[in-house]
């Protein structure tokens, strides 16, 4: 019996400027009925344009030869009419930026409607009815009170799961998940990586599953394809792969993963920030003069306080609330409760005096391509705060660009590039970049490791950990991964619903959990 997905020799090119420049060098793999195999590899090393090419998702510009059969159909050089009944039926994508995905301008039922709608026919209660049960499969909790919501009123990790329910909503033959577990935390992936290998079992699905998460492959994947410059290094059974790689790529793949502890904060460290009693709870409003009928609680009264050359990781499940903490820091969603920065109370600012502070109190956000302007270059986007907080005025912005680019491991050469033409981990390496350019004392990091593979990730630890040291840098850093929230951080909060369970030193609550909860957190990164 033949593959159900078989790609043959396949090579993709891209037309730039009269030139062309080749992505995926000759890719050979099959994924049988029930069968997951694993793209991994580097940012930049082909994996997403592979899975594009299955179903000819790319650009105009992109050349695609060679051969991709779902189930004995042709896809390279199919009729639209074919594509169509294909895509999103036969064959689901599970992407990796979720806000570039979903409408903003559309509610979460409407969207999830409109598949069922179009493949299946579903409308009214019957779809209503469909959409809960996915969003309960995907671990969306309060399920009925979110289907009015627009994709900007929920968490990183929500919106995911969202994106994960919306591929599953017609049993497609094949799923292709690019880095779909990215932003989401260490119980809920467990989840869905459970619902995933459910529904292999029971549907017969095959799955491609593309991650830089190298822990995933080893639980999930039945085969391993190894991607690096375009061509696969190495592949094979995953057990085989693991314990026995033989490509010197492959090895430095596996021995990738962050260590290490960050530098002692100095005894004379300035408390730097510090909340008291902060609560963030938004109104529920209801009817048609918008009553407010009950609250979302997304921050219960609490207090924090980090010191100058010091990290507070911030560690929970999506929705609890990591997110809004932070940005109720940093002044940029109302709040309840005191929020000091160097001794002085921010309520006291105005929206005009906040701007002359924001040059001090940066943030990288989680999804760096819906934080960056499709319209600006990566050299105008990092050199943006240099002009308002006219940031070393006599010296040419383009050399503190070349500068802090190299400092983020992003090549200088690339400066005038559009977002669209960087891979998703290069995209937060300039989300990075952009923040570190105006040499802040406090910066809020909201997962910025989670679209980096291992070996980048491994690098941007470094580098954090490196200018915290030179410029006491202070980090409220958000993560769902444990392993880079240790390497890391000083101190660490343990976040459930809105409410601070469990915080204290890092080694201590790795080492000895106090809290049930922050036990299952730990048991699940295992």
């Amino acid at each position: 019996m033949s593959a159900l997905l078989q790609v043959n020799d396949l090579r993709v090119s891209f037309r730039q400027d009269g030139k062309t420049s080749m992505a995926v060098k000759g890719v050979s793999f099959t994924v049988d009925r029930g069968e997951t195999v694993a793209l991994v590899g580097e940012s930049g090393s082909g994996k997403s344009v592979t899975a594009l090419s299955t179903v000819s998702l790319l650009g105009d510009s992109a050349i695609v030869e060679g051969s991709v059969l779902y189930d004995g159909q042709e896809m390279i050089g199919a009729d639209a009419k074919q594509l169509m009944d294909v895509r999103g039926n036969d064959i689901s994508f599970i992407f990796q930026e979720p806000m570039t995905s979903l409408n903003p301008l559309h509610t979460i039922e409407k969207q999830l409607a409109e598949s069922l709608a179009l493949h299946q026919g579903l409308a009214g209660a019957a779809a209503r009815a469909r959409i809960l049960e996915l969003l309960a499969k995907v671990g969306i909790r309060d399920a009925e009170d979110r289907l009015g919501a627009y994709p900007h009123q929920l968490s990183g990790g929500q919106r995911q799961r969202i994106m994960i329910a919306m591929a599953l909503a017609n049993k497609p033959d094949v799923l292709i998940a690019d880095e779909p577990t990215t932003a989401l935390d260490v119980t809920i992936q467990a989840q869905i990586l459970d619902l995933l290998a459910d529904l292999k079992a029971s549907e017969g699905m095959g799955l491609l599953f593309i991650t830089h998460d190298l822990n995933i492959v080893r639980r999930i994947a039945d085969k391993v394809c190894v991607m690096k410059d375009g061509e696969i290094v190495e592949a094979g059974p995953t057990a085989e792969i693991f314990d026995n790689p033989q490509h010197p790529y492959t090895q430095m793949l596996l021995a990738a993963e962050p260590t290490g502890h960050p530098d002692p904060v100095p005894e004379n460290a300035q408390e730097l920030i510090r909340t008291d009693e902060l609560k963030v709870w938004f109104p529920i409003q209801r009817g048609l003069l918008k009553r407010t009928v009950g609250h979302i609680k997304a921050v219960n009264p609490s207090s924090i306080a980090v010191r100058a050359g010091e990290t507070l990781g911030i560690v929970g499940e999506s929705g609890s609330g990591k997110t809004t903490m932070a940005l109720a820091v940093m002044r940029l969603i109302a709040s309840e409760g005191g929020v000091n920065f160097h001794g002085d109370d921010l309520r006291k600012y105005s929206t005009k005096d906040l701007r002359q502070l924001r040059k001090d109190m940066q943030i990288v956000f989680q999804d760096p391509f819906g934080s960056l302007s499709p319209r600006m270059t990566c050299a105008q986007i990092i050199a943006e705060g240099v002009a308002i907080h006219k940031i070393d005025p006599d010296r040419d912005p383009r050399d503190l660009v070349a500068e802090v680019m190299t400092e983020v491991g992003l090549d200088p050469v690339a400066m005038d590039r559009y977002p669209h033409e960087f891979s998703g981990g290069q995209r937060q390496r300039i989300a990075i970049a952009r923040a570190m350019v105006l040499r802040p004392k406090l910066v809020v990091l909201d997962e910025p490791t989670s679209a980096l593979d291992m070996t980048v990730q491994v690098q941007i630890v470094d580098l954090l950990r490196d200018l915290q040291r030179r410029y006491g840098l202070a980090y409220l850093f958000i993560s769902h991964d444990l392993n880079v929230v240790r390497a890391m951080s000083h101190k660490v909060v343990v976040m459930k619903q809105g409410d601070i369970v469990e915080t204290g030193a890092a080694e201590d609550i790795f080492v000895n959990p106090r809290h049930e909860y922050t036990r299952t957190l730990l048991a699940a990164a295992r």
